[in-house]
């Protein structure tokens, strides 16, 4: 697999996340105070969260250059506050990255994909 395939895979499985996200929120109601209110909502939510910065950090250095409206440093800071810190992971920082980050990603990473995909499919031509 080239490193361009492997971008658009782990670019397919953040935008998968993305949407498990959204299902999740759907699932347990979208409310903040319900999402402070139940730990189980908070942990299927930070799981996403969780999941989203790990493969960040699998991406290319080529993709995180080239691409450089996406904070990925900071997509991957919240892996790791999500991954070590529970206790402390900010319960309105968490609905923010849920209900106004992660559609914001899951449009670029498509766009992205849409874009590598063609600009792959011309190389084969």
């Amino acid at each position: 697999m080239s490193d361009k395939d492997k971008d658009l895979y782990i670019l397919k499985k953040i935008i998968q996340y993305s949407r498990e996200a959204d299902e999740t929120i759907q699932r347990f109601g979208d409310s903040i105070d319900t999402l402070k209110a139940d730990k189980i909502y908070r942990n299927a939510a930070a799981m996403c969260i969780l999941q989203i910065g790990e493969l960040v950090g699998l991406l290319s250095e080529e993709i995180t250059t080239k691409y450089t409206m996406i904070p990925w440093k900071q997509i991957r800071g919240m892996r790791n506050i999500a991954a070590h810190g529970y206790e402390e992971f900010d319960t309105d920082v968490l609905w923010e990255t849920l209900k106004t980050d992660l559609p914001i990603l899951l449009e670029y990473c498509t766009a992205i994909i849409n874009a590598e995909g063609q600009s792959n499919d011309h190389s084969n031509t």
